[in-house]
């Protein structure tokens, strides 16, 4: 029967069929970053509703881009194929480094755990596993750079793996609205932003400034010209935030990254009360993003349209929870899901307020 159900993904083009001409190789690499490794799991495409394979939907974004048609088991094959030579490779590299025998049999069992799928797009596949000389990623347990890799070792689940709601933005608020007990704000500059008086909060926290920014530091005085130059070398990605709470509290702060509804990476910080103007103040300043996420927003530039990028940001979300470290009281909750913003002013935000019926 699965032969039969194949027959109908045959070339109808005249290419030869297993031939991997540039253009359908590139569009092969940039599918691989789009649609994560995802075992058994069908992927939603929410625009249609239908449910796809990752081989599948490949094989459809090559046709998309080149017009040249490759089914899912010549997918398939491809992948085994890259598997197999980025396996050869790394097993010559492990034999020249200086790891000792017990690191490198650790190496060599992850390497036998993961998928053909996973090691074709493991891009950090050398830090995963602990070679040396590459950094590895700053928080462990994190998986391979695309998100949605099953943990090695694994089944494939048959779930569903369902996008997230498209229709909402960043937030980058700097609300000053007064709230009740509280002192009042200075007063505003002349020029009032458009999201004044807007506020993100609880009766026991608010939100006051959420920012994540790029800073690019200052040309050296001299370089060496033999060293390979990555992109935003020497950038700093960072993130402030500021809360504000008529309460005196030590508070937690959880910043998790998921994909697919899956948590990948968490990054947690305990800040203390400073008392400001009347009030309590929480402020987490130049908080460095962690690997996972700069190496995202690499990937994520590089892809060559804007339906890519939003394709993979459909998945991923990041989910910032703010407790009290004493009580474990949930204070404030809030879920960013992004998309590449058309406006010719720059980046936009909605705000979205989740409430029970």
């Amino acid at each position: 029967l699965e032969r039969m159900s194949d027959s109908a993904d045959k070339p109808i083009d005249n290419d030869a069929e297993g031939v991997w001409s540039p253009d359908i190789e590139q569009s092969f690499q940039e599918a691989l970053a789009i649609y994560p490794p995802c075992g058994r799991r069908k992927i939603i495409l929410s625009d249609e509703g239908k449910m796809y394979g990752r081989n599948e939907l490949i094989a459809r974004y090559i046709k998309l881009r080149t017009g040249k048609t490759r089914t899912r088991k010549q997918v398939s094959s491809h992948i085994q194929v890259l598997a197999r030579r980025k396996s050869r490779d790394f097993h010559s590299k492990l034999k020249v480094t200086s790891m000792d025998q017990t690191a490198k049999d650790k190496a060599l069992q992850h390497m036998a755990a993961m998928s053909s799928a996973q090691i074709v797009s493991a891009t950090a596949i050398h830090s995963k596993l602990g070679l040396p000389g590459i950094p590895r990623p700053a928080f462990p347990g994190a998986p391979g750079f695309w998100p949605g890799m099953l943990q090695t070792g694994q089944p494939g689940s048959s779930q569903d793996v369902k996008p997230f709601v498209q229709q909402a933005y960043p937030i980058q608020p700097a609300v000053t609205a007064p709230i009740p007990g509280f002192e009042p704000a200075s007063a505003p500059a002349p020029s009032v932003p458009a999201w004044q008086g807007r506020s993100i909060g609880t009766t026991k926290l608010r939100l006051v400034e959420f920012s994540a920014f790029l800073e690019q530091q200052r040309d050296p005085d001299s370089a060496d010209l033999n060293c390979s130059i990555q992109d935003d070398a020497g950038a700093f990605y960072g993130v402030t935030s500021q809360y504000e709470s008529s309460e005196n509290m030590t508070v937690t702060c959880s910043t998790k990254v998921c994909s697919f509804g899956k948590q990948v990476v968490e990054k947690v910080e305990t800040e203390y009360a400073r008392f400001e103007n009347g009030r309590f103040v929480y402020r987490i300043n130049r908080s460095p993003m962690c690997e996972y996420m700069i190496n995202f927003i690499h990937k994520l530039k590089h892809l060559p349209e804007k339906y890519m990028m939003n394709s993979v940001l459909e998945n991923f979300t990041i989910l910032l929870v703010v407790t009290n470290r004493d009580t474990q009281e949930t204070l404030l909750c809030m879920a960013c899901v992004f998309e590449v913003s058309n406006s010719e002013h720059g980046a936009q935000h909605h705000i979205y307020r989740l409430v029970k019926d």
